[in-house]
């Protein structure tokens, strides 16, 4: 199968260059060697999340995740699983609002049996309507898990009142009685609506040649009938529009909700930066000043001076036309208050007086560092490849990302964190009721 030639994507240094080719059916195939690992890592992300939900097929995406590891026409899924075992290898998957990745970590020698493998799983899957039924009752039990998390609980309210009616303010699972009423062929035509080799990318990051990978992606895809004999030649899908499909509350919401729970989660937040926002590298800071670590202010103030929560800290979430910006506490019931209190007055703070001396210098160490000791392990690599490509187009050079980081300024802080405070504010109380 002919492709565009590879493209060297990255600078050299921190960095491994990254090497790009695109498959006439639009399919993108991204790699990044790292040559003294034994394994290999590679992820096979459909840009498509469960924002993407048409009215009826809520929850569909996440179900899709789960319905590819059920079998194939040649594979059945226990084969599937002894063949990772087999290896010594891992596979998963995971869900998000704009993508779904279907990833594995084999070693460097096993990387064409992890290819041919979630390349089959992703274009070779039944969804035998039996396996759809029982797995329906698997979610279910996951998402009634999931009820029983107070931080996730929390956190899906939270989500709810900061995006109001937008599609990101779905839950990525689905609600249970979304599960219930969805059919085996809503989501089958959510599968082939989106499940498409121009809305692929590969990325796989670890012991690696790029055209190796290429051609055996290739390979595996038109296997699995994803070659041009079925969709002829295609372009990759273009970036996600930047601007928000439906708008958001123009007021913060207040939530209460009623648990027997022995700690209170408290969580206060706003819209926050989308991905590509220019201002995300101060946003960076920002967290990590006010809840990012041990030494944060969050920290400092509420569990290390007043011992009110053993977890406290600050939270984001980017996407392609929006995100959310949260500190979060979990603490005893009779000081949610308080607590809550504090975490406003610390970010008060931080919009109205900006750093304390050697603030800045400190966090950006912390950064620079979080970020290359990341990048030793593969699955981190190839989670940075896949999420830059999908989401934001681009995939600036460790070396240009830390340079970024830099170069923020106290002003800068200062001013987000005065505008981020400025914005509709909702809180979310998960406590015992009264």
């Amino acid at each position: 199968m002919k492709r565009q030639d590879s493209a060297e994507r990255t600078a050299s240094g921190a960095d491994r260059p990254v090497e790009s080719s695109v498959l006439p059916t639009g399919a993108r195939v991204l790699t990044q060697g790292k040559p003294d690992a034994q394994s290999f890592a590679i992820g096979f992300w459909v840009v498509v999340g469960s924002r993407d939900e048409a009215p009826g097929q809520h929850g569909s995406t996440h179900f899709l995740e789960h319905l590819l590891f059920k079998g194939t026409a040649t594979r059945s899924a226990q084969a599937i699983a002894a063949a990772f075992d087999a290896v010594g290898g891992d596979f998963n998957a995971a869900t998000a609002k704009e993508s779904t990745c279907y990833y594995a970590r084999v070693l460097g020698s096993d990387a064409p049996l992890a290819i041919e493998l979630l390349a089959d799983m992703l274009t070779s899957s039944v969804l035998d309507r039996l396996d759809f039924e029982n797995e329906r009752g698997v979610i279910l039990e996951e998402l009634a898990m999931n009820q029983d998390d107070p931080a996730d609980v929390a956190h899906e309210a939270f989500a709810a009142a900061v995006y109001g009616g937008h599609p990101l303010g779905r839950p990525i699972g689905g609600r249970p009685e979304d599960i219930r009423a969805v059919s085996r062929d809503s989501v089958w035509d959510h599968y082939q609506r989106h499940y498409r080799p121009w809305n692929l990318v590969v990325t796989a990051t670890g012991r690696l040649e790029h055209e190796a990978v290429v051609e055996a992606v290739s390979a595996a895809l038109t296997a699995g009938g994803w070659g041009l004999e079925s969709f002829g030649p295609h372009e990759p899908t273009p970036l996600r529009p930047t601007s928000p499909a439906v708008a958001l509350p123009s007021t913060g919401q207040i939530v209460s909700l009623g648990r027997s729970v022995e700690q209170a989660q408290v969580l206060i937040g706003c819209e926050g930066l989308n991905a590509t926002d220019e201002r995300r590298h101060a946003l960076a800071v920002l967290g990590s000043v006010l809840g990012g670590g041990m030494s944060s202010r969050l920290f400092q103030e509420i569990r290390e001076k007043r011992g009110l929560a053993y977890s406290t800290y600050c939270f984001t979430s980017s996407h392609s036309d929006t995100g959310s910006f949260g500190v979060y506490a979990a603490c005893a019931p009779s000081a949610s208050a308080a607590v809550g209190e504090l975490m406003e007055v610390e970010w008060a703070r931080l919009a109205h007086d900006g750093l304390a001396p050697g603030e800045l210098d400190r966090v950006k160490g912390q950064i620079t560092g979080a970020t290359l000791l990341a990048l030793e392990e593969p699955y981190a690599l190839m989670n940075r490849l896949g999420r830059s490509e999908t989401l934001m187009g681009e995939l600036p050079p460790v070396e240009e990302i830390i340079s970024r980081v830099n170069a923020v300024t106290e002003g800068q802080v200062r001013d987000l964190a005065a505008e981020l405070a400025d914005r509709p504010r909702s809180r979310v109380v998960l406590a015992p009721a009264n």
